[in-house]
C-alpha cells in the first residue's frame, strides 16, 4: 500500500492506519506495519520508529490533514505528537482479516516462547518445548488478546495451564547472608516466601541458599534491605533452576 499526500508531498509507503473517533469525527495516523503492536506491548519505545509522520489526518489514504480546531475540540490540545500517542494507544488498527490472523498467530507463538522460557515441570525440573506449550494452549482454547502485552498474557497462560498440566515457573536460586542479630527473626519472615532451603549455615552470621518463586524476589530483596538496614546481602546464584534436556508429554 502506497499513499501520496498532496498537502506536504510526502509519499507514505508500507502504511498501517490507526483510527479513532472523537466528538463524532474520525481521526487517523499513519504508522509503519508491524510496529503498532510492538509499541502497545512496550517492546518498541521509539515513537519515530512507529509513526510515519507526526501528523493527524481525517483520511490517511487521501492525505486529508485534520483541522487544528477539530483537534482541540476532540483532544483538548493541538499538540500533534501527543494526539498521535493517544490514537496509537487507544485507536483501532486497520488491518485485513489475513493480516490480523498473521499477527494473532505471531503473538500466540511469542506467548508460548515466553512460557517455555520461564517454566518447568516441577517434578523433573525440565523445561517444556515451545511446540508442546503451543499444543497445551490450543487444548485449553487460549484466545490471544491483541491489545494486551505478550508478557502479561504469558503469566495468564501459566495460571491456566496449571489446571491441566504439571507446570510452574522455574525457581531462582538465591544466597542470603544476614547479620546474626537479625538473622533468626528475619528467617521466620522469609520462610513463607521460600520454596526450598538447600543449605543453611549459622556462625557469626546466617547464610542460607534457597529456591524461590521469581515473583517473590522483589519482596525478599526489600525485606532484607529494610530489616538489616543494608547490612544483609542477597546474591542471585541462578535465574532458573532447571535440568538439562526438554520435557516430553506422553
Amino acid at each position: 500500500m502506497s499513499i501520496f499526500t498532496p498537502t506536504n508531498q510526502i509519499r507514505l509507503t508500507n502504511v498501517a492506519v490507526v483510527r479513532a473517533r472523537r466528538g463524532g469525527k474520525r481521526f487517523e495516523i499513519a504508522c509503519y506495519r508491524n510496529k503498532v503492536m510492538g509499541w502497545r506491548s512496550g517492546a518498541e519505545k521509539d515513537l519515530d520508529e512507529v509513526l510515519q509522520t507526526h501528523t493527524v489526518f481525517v483520511n490517511v489514504s487521501k492525505g486529508q490533514v485534520a483541522k487544528k480546531e477539530d483537534l482541540v475540540r476532540a483532544f483538548g490540545t493541538d499538540d500533534q505528537t501527543e494526539i498521535c500517542k493517544m490514537i496509537l494507544s487507544k485507536g483501532e488498527l486497520q488491518v485485513s482479516d489475513k493480516e490480523r490472523q498473521t499477527q494473532l498467530e505471531q503473538m500466540f507463538r511469542d506467548i508460548a516462547t515466553i512460557v517455555a522460557d520461564k517454566c518447568v515441570n516441577p517434578e523433573t525440573k525440565r523445561p517444556y518445548t515451545v511446540i508442546l506449550i503451543e499444543r497445551a494452549m490450543k487444548d485449553i482454547h487460549y484466545s490471544v488478546k491483541p491489545n494486551k502485552s505478550t508478557k502479561q498474557q504469558a503469566l495468564e497462560v501459566i495460571r491456566q495451564l496449571k489446571e491441566t498440566m504439571q507446570i510452574e515457573r522455574a525457581h531462582m536460586r538465591l544466597r542470603f547472608i544476614l547479620p546474626a542479630k537479625e538473622g533468626k527473626k528475619l528467617k521466620e519472615k522469609l520462610k513463607p516466601l521460600i520454596k526450598v532451603i538447600e543449605n543453611e549455615d549459622f556462625h557469626d552470621q546466617l547464610e542460607i541458599v534457597c529456591l524461590i518463586d521469581p515473583g517473590c524476589f522483589r519482596e525478599i530483596d526489600e525485606l532484607i534491605r529494610c530489616e538489616t538496614k543494608g547490612k544483609g546481602t542477597l546474591e542471585v546464584l541462578s535465574l532458573k533452576d532447571v535440568e538439562e534436556g526438554d520435557e516430553k508429554l506422553e
